[in-house]
């Protein structure tokens, strides 16, 4: 499980961001080719970032590259960019398996020798992508993950865009439970008021509860936060624990299913005590294995 609490966007065509991007923490940094950059500066940002990733040392954070609509500079984009050593690239307004499929044709013909395959990951910010969100995961092995776009969707809708967030309820239970589906990674949309801590910690646990891995970043105050909530608390940790220590006695008692604290524990809470501590020690908060 790569970890993907956070993935912070930065300007493309901004030499300080890039520059300094691995000193702030998060778990990957996005180079924005896209929204971020005029369209009289493209051609400048794609040679710049190809030359961040080629020289700059961006530490533990996974590096992302968002390209242009695969109708505008995608190819352009991919074409310089795979090459320089990346991670994975986002694909910003998807809405169909064969979005996907055109991508990873250009990414596979744009590899060197013996190249680590690059990832992608779907951006859903239209209304028909998020009617495809399961196809479109299930597309290309290359598919790491689905991200949801909010501010785009909710303006095709014609939608309000709203702190509660009420008008994209649906479309982040679709999100999630298709990349469930899939076996892949779902992060949610940013919260754009970067100055609203108190919204942010509420957004982002409302997104841990419905079942995102983590979420969209546009500004680097942003990060600690949303690690906070997405780290697994000592109490959780410490649960899983308890669960897995249960349920491997039952098993030596030959016992299917266990109790704790007066519950069952039966398959479904061991996988999810599993992936606890799996996290945990990802993250350096459980030493060993699973007890």
């Amino acid at each position: 499980m790569d970890l993907r609490r956070t993935m912070l966007f930065m300007p493309g065509n901004n030499p300080g961001m890039l520059q300094n991007g691995g000193v702030f923490g998060a778990d990957a940094i996005i180079l924005d080719l896209e929204d971020a950059v005029a369209p009289q500066e493209k051609d400048a940002a794609r040679l710049l970032v190809a030359e961040a990733l080629r020289t700059i040392d961006y530490r533990a954070s996974e590096k992302v590259v968002r390209i242009n609509p695969l109708d505008t500079f995608a190819r352009q984009d991919i074409k310089a960019i795979v090459p320089c050593g990346l991670d994975a690239i986002i694909v910003p307004k998807v809405e169909s398996p064969e979005d996907i499929r055109q991508a990873a044709r250009l990414v596979a013909a744009a590899e060197t020798p013996g190249q680590a395959p690059v990832k992608l990951i779907a951006l859903l910010e239209t209304p028909c992508g998020i009617a495809e969100a399961y196809p479109i995961a299930r597309a290309d092995k290359r598919v790491a993950g689905l991200a949801f776009g909010a501010e785009d969707y909710t303006a095709a809708l014609g939608a309000k865009r709203t702190k509660e967030g009420t008008e994209i309820f649906s479309a982040r239970t679709i999100v999630v439970n298709s990349a469930a589906a899939a076996g892949i990674q779902s992060i949610d949309t940013p919260f754009t008021d970067v100055n609203d801590r108190d919204g942010l910690l509420a957004d982002t646990a409302l997104a841990k509860q419905l079942g995102f891995k983590g979420k969209l970043a546009i500004n680097p105050r942003q990060i600690d936060d949303i690690h906070r909530v997405f780290d697994p608390t000592a109490q959780e940790i410490d649960w899983a624990r308890r669960v897995i220590k249960a349920i491997r006695k039952a098993e030596a008692e030959g016992a299917g299913v266990a109790s704790l604290d007066g519950k069952m524990v039966d398959a479904p809470i061991v996988a999810r005590a599993e992936r606890t501590l799996h996290l945990a020690r990802l993250l350096g908060l459980a030493e060993g294995g699973l007890l």
